[in-house]
């Protein structure tokens, strides 16, 4: 067979190179390597981002926006971008390098299984799908596969994240929780099993944002292999490096125009995870945090920490991204940059 450069993409594949690519997909990517190449991924970029990842948690909460409510708005980005390096700042003198690192405990034991049901979910349930929909896959099939890894990630970890919340929102000063396991705890005793359930609202909400995520991302992966392989770049039995860039730039650009879609959600999710003061809860559901948090604090603060959030999660979802198609890349031949051409012609 000649160069892939040498084949244009749209010349149509061979009846039997067809049936390869649409009946008999790798037998590994329909098992468990989704599901460990999404925990690797969420892992790497847990640890990598931690420090942001506290400083957003705090920056949505009202316990810091109370501090900050009042001050200038005239320079509103560059404020927060000055806001989260006072706060990064503030937590190694104060706290120490402990400190960037609070609730990372839980946000392991919560990111590993969340990214490795997410991606085995959608990874898996985008081949279903795809056969559901006569071998087709399309942005359909992908926006279908997004929400159901979405509905079902947010289901199945939503206490782990309430338990991560309360221990980042803890400062220097008296502790109440000591761990996560005493966290759950006292979360039980007071408030009941709902209590670790709060935020679930917030949190299919949230599933909007991995929707628009995991859709524009296989757009941009897309039409970047496909733009690649127009131009003779791609390789066979080679290193890919254009390719790689391509996939991580995606990953980038996907989660920073989701975040910006979708970030309100994320203060509204913290602003009910958190924990009441004096005995009294402030926020109940997600109409109701909504309407208050604009009437007293302004339709900025819905903003809260979003600097802080996109310094991070950007290049969290560029690192994941990368574990993740590095692993799956490893092992599934089909997922490999130069047969998404095939697969896409195949379709």
């Amino acid at each position: 067979m000649s160069s892939l450069s040498k084949v244009s993409p749209q010349l149509e594949l061979p009846t039997a190179q067809k049936q390869a690519n649409t009946q008999k997909p790798s037998k590994t990517s329909r098992s468990y390597v989704h599901f460990v190449a999404g925990g690797v991924g969420g892992l790497v970029g847990a640890v990598c981002t931690s420090p942001l990842d506290v400083v957003k948690t705090r920056l949505q909460s009202t316990f810091y926006q109370q501090a900050i409510i009042h001050a200038p708005r005239k320079h509103y980005l560059l404020g927060h971008f000055m806001e989260t390096g006072r706060l990064l700042v503030r937590i190694k003198q104060v706290e120490g390098i402990r400190g960037y690192f609070k609730g990372l405990g839980p946000n392991l034991v919560g990111v590993i299984p969340a990214r490795s049901i997410n991606f085995y979910t959608y990874g898996n349930g985008k081949k279903i799908y795809t056969e559901l929909n006569h071998g087709k896959e399309t942005p359909a099939v992908h926006l279908v596969s997004a929400a159901t890894a979405g509905i079902v990630t947010s289901t199945v970890t939503n206490p782990i994240w309430v338990v991560k919340t309360r221990l980042q929102l803890q400062g220097n000063g008296p502790r109440r929780y000591h761990n996560s396991l005493d966290c759950t705890l006292h979360i039980l005793k007071e408030e009941g099993i709902r209590g670790l359930y709060k935020g679930m609202s917030a949190s299919y909400l949230g599933v909007a944002e991995g929707t628009i995520q995991w859709v524009t991302y296989e757009h941009l992966k897309r039409r970047w292999a496909v733009n690649q392989h127009r131009e003779g770049r791609f390789r066979i039995g080679g290193k890919d490096l254009e390719g790689w860039i391509g996939n991580i730039g995606a990953a980038a650009a996907a989660k920073l125009v989701a975040a910006c879609i979708t970030y309100p959600h994320e203060v509204i999710r913290t602003r009910l995870r958190q924990p009441s003061e004096n005995g009294v809860r402030k926020y109940h559901g997600l109409v109701q945090s909504l309407r208050l948090i604009v009437k007293e604090e302004g339709f900025a603060a819905l903003y809260g920490g979003m600097t802080a959030h996109l310094m991070r999660v950007v290049p969290n979802a560029a690192i994941m991204f990368f574990c993740y198609e590095a692993i799956i890349h490893h092992f599934d031949h089909d997922s490999r940059p130069e047969n998404v051409i095939k697969n896409t012609s195949s379709a």
